[in-house]
């Protein structure tokens, strides 16, 4: 996915979840690995209150790969991991 779709694709109009997707998209995507990088554009095609469950820590992911990003996303906003 190219920089400016992705970018797009991170705003996802929940505040909340900008807030946490956008900086990460913006500063830690280009950073990932190709894995990574294809587990967050999987991510991006969940749904927002999932999203929402998982990012804000309600709710952990079924899915092993989307946990795994999920972990990630979260541990880039935490500087004590």
């Amino acid at each position: 996915m190219d920089k400016n779709r992705l970018l797009w694709a991170s705003r996802r109009g929940m505040l909340e979840l900008d807030l946490i997707l956008q900086p990460f998209a913006e500063n830690v995507y280009s950073q990932l690995t190709p894995d990574d990088q294809r587990r967050y554009e999987q991510l991006l095609d969940c749904e927002d209150q999932d999203l929402f469950s998982w990012l804000l820590r309600s709710k952990v992911p079924e899915d092993a790969h989307i946990r795994q990003i999920v972990d990630i996303v979260l541990a880039s906003r935490d500087p004590a991991s």
